[in-house]
C-alpha cells in the first residue's frame, strides 16, 4: 500500500527531471550546430588565409590582428585562432554519452588534446591581454581574463576527477569547461542576438566596443553562460519539480536566444568572411 501511495509523488519528479534534461539536450543540439558553423568559419577563413600566407586579410575581420614587428603578439594571435578550431570542433564530442561510452579510447585522447589546447589558448590569451591590450578597454579585458582563468581552473578540475575516476564530478567540470572554452563563440552570439532583437540597430554598441552594451557583453559573455549552467545543474541535482519545470522553461528560452544569436552571427560575421 505504501508503494501505491508513494508513486504519484515520485512520478512528477521523474517527469520534471526528464523535461529538464530534454530542454538541456535541445540547447546542446542547437549549440553544436552553431559551433560547427563557427568551426567552418575558422577553417574557411583563418585556415585558408594562413595556408595562402595572406595575413593582411585577417586584419579586416579582427582588431589587433597582425602588427608589423610584433613577433610574440602575431604568433600568439595566429596560434589562438587556429587552435580554436580544435576546441570548437572537438569539444562537443566529449559531452555526448553515446560517444563517451562506446568510443572510450577516442574520448580519452580527444579529451587530452582538448585540455592541452584549452590551456595553451588560455595562457596565450592572458599574455595577449597584457601584451597588446584589448579593444573595448577594461571591461572586455576583465571578461577575457575571467574567461581564461576559468578555463585553466576547470581544465585542472576536469583532469583531477578523471584521474580519480569520479566520473560524475568529472562530467560536471567538463560541462563547465565546455561553456568556458566557448567564450569567444558566446561573445559573437551576444552581438548576433542583440542585432536580432533590435532589428540591426544595436543601440549601446560602438565600433571600438566601448558602448554600454559592449561593456555589459565584455564581462557577460564569460559569466552569464556559466551562471545558467550552474542553475541547470542545481535544478537537475537538487531541485523540486517546480524548480525543474521552471529551469526547463528557461532552457527553452536560452535555446531560442542561442538559435537567434547563431543565425545573426552567421549573417554578420561568418558568411561574409567566406565570400
Amino acid at each position: 500500500m505504501t508503494t501505491l501511495t508513494s508513486r504519484p509523488a515520485i512520478l512528477p519528479q521523474l517527469d520534471a527531471l526528464r523535461v529538464l534534461k530534454l530542454s538541456g539536450a535541445l540547447w546542446f543540439v542547437i549549440a553544436v550546430i552553431g559551433q560547427a558553423a563557427f568551426a567552418a568559419y575558422i577553417l574557411g577563413f583563418y585556415g585558408v588565409s594562413t595556408a595562402q600566407g595572406d595575413f593582411e586579410r585577417m586584419d579586416g575581420r579582427v582588431f589587433h590582428g597582425f602588427i608589423d614587428g610584433d613577433l610574440l603578439g602575431n604568433s600568439l594571435f595566429l596560434s589562438h585562432v587556429l587552435l580554436a578550431f580544435i576546441i570548437t570542433f572537438g569539444a562537443p564530442f566529449q559531452l555526448v554519452p553515446q560517444i563517451r561510452n562506446r568510443f572510450r579510447t577516442f574520448h580519452r585522447w580527444n579529451g587530452r588534446l582538448f585540455l592541452l589546447v584549452a590551456v595553451v589558448i588560455s595562457v596565450g590569451a592572458l599574455v595577449l591581454v597584457f601584451h597588446r591590450g584589448v579593444v573595448g578597454g577594461a571591461f572586455v579585458a576583465t571578461g577575457n581574463t575571467i574567461n581564461a582563468i576559468c578555463i585553466l581552473v576547470f581544465s585542472a578540475m576536469t583532469l583531477r576527477f578523471a584521474l580519480k575516476r569520479r566520473f560524475a564530478d568529472h562530467y560536471r567540470w567538463a560541462m563547465r569547461l565546455f561553456i568556458a572554452a566557448s567564450g569567444v563563440w558566446f561573445f559573437r552570439l551576444g552581438f548576433g542576438f542583440w542585432a536580432g532583437i533590435t532589428g540591426g540597430t544595436m543601440p549601446g554598441s560602438a565600433v571600438d566596443l566601448t558602448g554600454p552594451f559592449d561593456r555589459f557583453l565584455g564581462i557577460g559573455h564569460a559569466v552569464i553562460p556559466l551562471l545558467v549552467l550552474e542553475l541547470y545543474l542545481l535544478a537537475r541535482d537538487r531541485g523540486s519539480s517546480t524548480a525543474r519545470y521552471a529551469m526547463a522553461g528557461g532552457m527553452v528560452g536560452a535555446s531560442a536566444a542561442t538559435a537567434l544569436g547563431i543565425f545573426m552571427a552567421a549573417q554578420i560575421f561568418w558568411l561574409p568572411a567566406l565570400h
